[in-house]
């Protein structure tokens, strides 16, 4: 291992919703810094993945596991699997999420339902299992995926604030029990990031006007931003922070 306090060498990471996008971004971050990498996706390859493919340009491992973090059996089954097939697991990152719009007084209980459990409670499920060989040992990082949304209301997408929300506060409990034990439970909170589930606002002329124009960066976020910061939270560098969520999106929150 190096001097770095950014290098992760010999850790390993599990990454959920890293099949692309900001996980995908964030898989291959933490590749670079040295870790090795699991992970997670709905729709994830059994081999050959263009994440994968990026990990392993690296000189580091890469194992993929398919999981629908919508069913909660799926999601205990997959830290049971994790735990049995790879050992201690060294560093989290609950990003795995999705996403419905509605109107409030139209939101129905299935989209509520299906949101809370991905977005909130399978992130519960894993930091609480995987968390536990954690605070066992002594060590571990576990970063979350929290939002801009869980600082703001949003619109038409009440589920995913009360979850993204929730998720800040989660981040929150889980420090306040586990940084005496030396576990590290922190988030990021991703801004206007240039991926596929933005495509559609960065195709609306005005709509991405309106928000470019209020990034005091002048830019677009990329997953590489993202990844950044959580190398920077899965190191010994952030060894002393504990319960933060960290926006990354060039400033807007402070517009």
């Amino acid at each position: 291992m190096s001097d770095s306090p950014f290098d992760l060498s010999g850790r390993l990471a599990v990454v959920t919703g890293a099949r692309r996008g900001i996980g995908a971004g964030i898989a291959e971050a933490l590749a670079a810094a040295g870790a090795d990498v699991v992970g997670v996706s709905a729709s994830m390859e059994d081999s050959g993945s263009p994440v994968q493919k990026a990990v392993e340009s690296y000189g580091r491992t890469f194992t993929p596991y398919r999981a629908d973090l919508s069913d909660r059996d799926v999601v205990q089954r997959l830290s049971e699997q994790i735990t049995a097939n790879h050992g201690a697991v060294d560093i989290l990152v609950n990003n795995a999420g999705d996403i419905r719009r509605s109107r409030a007084v139209a939101y129905s209980d299935g989209d509520w339902d299906y949101i809370l459990q991905v977005d909130l409670t399978s992130q519960f499920v894993l930091a609480r299992n995987l968390g536990r060989g954690m605070v066992e040992r002594g060590s571990g990082k576990i970063i979350f995926t929290a939002s801009l949304l869980s600082f703001q209301g949003g619109i038409n997408v009440v589920a995913y604030t009360a979850a993204k929300s929730g998720v800040a506060g989660m981040v929150k409990a889980l420090a306040n029990e586990w940084a005496s034990l030396g576990v590290n439970v922190n988030a990021v909170a991703p801004g206007y990031i240039a991926t596929d589930n933005t495509a559609a606002l960065r195709a609306d002329p005005d709509r991405f006007k309106a928000i470019s124009d209020r990034i005091p960066a002048a830019r677009w976020g990329t997953p590489a931003d993202i990844g950044g910061a959580v190398v920077f939270l899965a190191s010994r560098a952030a060894d002393y922070v504990n319960g933060v969520t960290l926006p990354v999106d060039g400033g807007w929150l402070g517009r």
